[in-house]
């Protein structure tokens, strides 16, 4: 029976490994960027930052509320300290000491407090600071979800550009190997010269190492679309959308003429935030010149005994309480304090600076974003023209070298020509479809916020 259930493990092991092997997954461009705003491993540990950034604002809250703590203590003395007392108070020699013990062997003590803030400015500048944290959390997960999603789209388009660029080199291949083999035959014939041969065997050879290099890319470019999906990298995929669609859908005129409003952009919330944060340090260091008020009230119990009987109910316990009130003032710090509210200051200036540079840095980003990507329409549009031209020129000295009316030099340029003309095309489509994502990543564009109240759930 024990080996039959072995051989049930194992053979119920080996297939469920096997299902999880042959798991395919298939994904259109939109699919596959709500994928990876869930799974992608950044997206997943800023959103734990946020989370994060939750749990220390309500940590910073609850240092001004009620905190209570509890101790419980129990001593045995293995050896009672003797102390010696003069002889004459219990009518003995005067000048003489007699040995005694106070006490009893064992005690057992147990005390609850409770501490209460009354005034502390540091607390409440923190409260503010732990608040701006939060903000800035939140903000820079926005960013991290605009990135991925501008990340996902290049490796998308570099998966269906990988297999495009495949898919041609194996026609072109396919070509090439009917007009050598007939070239060929011409040759055996005496009908044609060795060097036609030749010519086309060396521009086979530059097309079959090119087909094994985008072979090769493919398989990369796949793993670096599932790495940034957030799946295992050997994970078969499909990709539904087709690479000319996706450039055809994503030209979009508009955008070249759209503004920004500077103060919504993430990355200038981003900076605002670090601005903040220098702020309420200033202000913490600040706050350190003020006094500190606090209180506190406990209760508690001790019992005696020379045998271990605290827990019998003839046992005495006898109750304690204090109430006190505690204010602590700084007076003198010989300059420290004094120093570090001037080295904060100088922190803030520093990154009041630094968002004037984000401020224009934005507007930077957007003209050259908007310009790259009016060049990459423009660029799409002359490649589709120069593809037709050159399949044209090649098809035209196919026909010339078959008839003898050229020669295979000229027929080699035309197909290099026509090569190149098929790379530069594919690759302005992709072109396209990334540069379409970095303006709409300035611009941020969807807005990928998210519900904070569904992340406190989570955690």
């Amino acid at each position: 029976m024990t080996k039959k259930l072995l051989i049930f493990s194992l053979i119920l092991s080996v297939t469920l490994a096997f299902s999880q092997q042959q798991k395919n997954y298939t994904f259109s461009l939109e699919e596959a960027v709500t994928f990876a705003l869930d799974s992608n491993y950044t997206s997943i540990n800023a959103r734990r930052d946020v989370a994060k950034a939750i749990k220390q604002k309500w940590e910073t809250t609850a240092q001004g509320l009620p905190q209570i703590d509890g101790s419980v203590s129990y001593n045995n003395n293995l050896k009672q300290p003797v102390s010696l007392i003069p002889a004459e108070f219990g009518g003995g020699e005067p000048g003489t000491f007699v040995p005694i013990t106070f006490g009893t062997k064992q005690n057992a003590n147990a005390v609850a407090t409770l501490n209460q803030l009354i005034f502390d400015g540091s607390y409440l500048v923190g409260l503010k600071a732990a608040k701006a944290f939060l903000r800035y959390s939140e903000n820079a997960n926005e960013k991290t979800r605009l990135e991925v999603r501008k990340g996902v789209i290049n490796a998308y388009g570099s998966v269906l550009l990988a297999q495009e660029l495949v898919d041609i080199f194996d026609k072109n291949k396919a070509n090439l190997e009917q007009n050598l083999f007939e070239t060929r035959k011409i040759y055996e014939n005496g009908l044609g010269e060795e060097e036609s041969v030749e010519q086309l065997e060396i521009t086979l050879l530059d097309i079959e190492t090119q087909l094994n290099n985008a072979r090769r890319s493919q398989a990369i470019a796949k793993q670096m679309f599932n790495l940034a999906l957030g799946i295992d990298v050997e994970a078969p995929i499909t990709l539904t959308d087709d690479l000319d669609q996706l450039a055809s859908q994503n030209i979009s005129l508009s955008l070249l003429d759209s503004s920004i409003k500077i103060e919504d952009n993430v990355d200038y919330k981003i900076a605002f935030n670090l601005t903040e944060q220098r702020y309420f340090e200033n202000r913490l260091e600040s706050s350190k010149f003020l006094p500190r008020l606090s209180a506190f009230v406990n209760y508690g119990t001790s019992a005696n005994s020379e045998d271990f009987s605290f827990f019998n109910g003839d046992q005495k316990w006898y109750q304690s309480s204090v109430l006190g009130v505690s204010l602590n003032i700084p007076i003198f710090s010989s300059g420290m304090r004094s120093s570090a509210v001037q080295r904060t200051k100088i922190a803030l200036d520093q990154s009041k600076t630094e968002l004037e540079q984000t401020r224009q840095q934005i507007k930077l980003d957007l003209t050259t974003a908007q310009s790259n990507y009016q060049f990459a329409i423009e660029n799409y549009e002359n490649s589709r023209k120069n593809l037709a031209l050159a399949e044209r020129i090649e098809n035209k000295n196919q026909i010339k070298f078959t008839e003898g009316l050229s020669t295979s030099f000229d027929l080699r340029q035309a197909q290099t020509q026509l090569y190149t003309a098929q790379q530069q095309y594919f690759q302005s489509m992709l072109q396209v479809i990334n540069e379409k994502a970095n303006l709409e990543t300035v611009l941020n564009i969807p807005q990928l916020r998210i519900n904070y109240e569904e992340i406190k759930g989570q955690y």
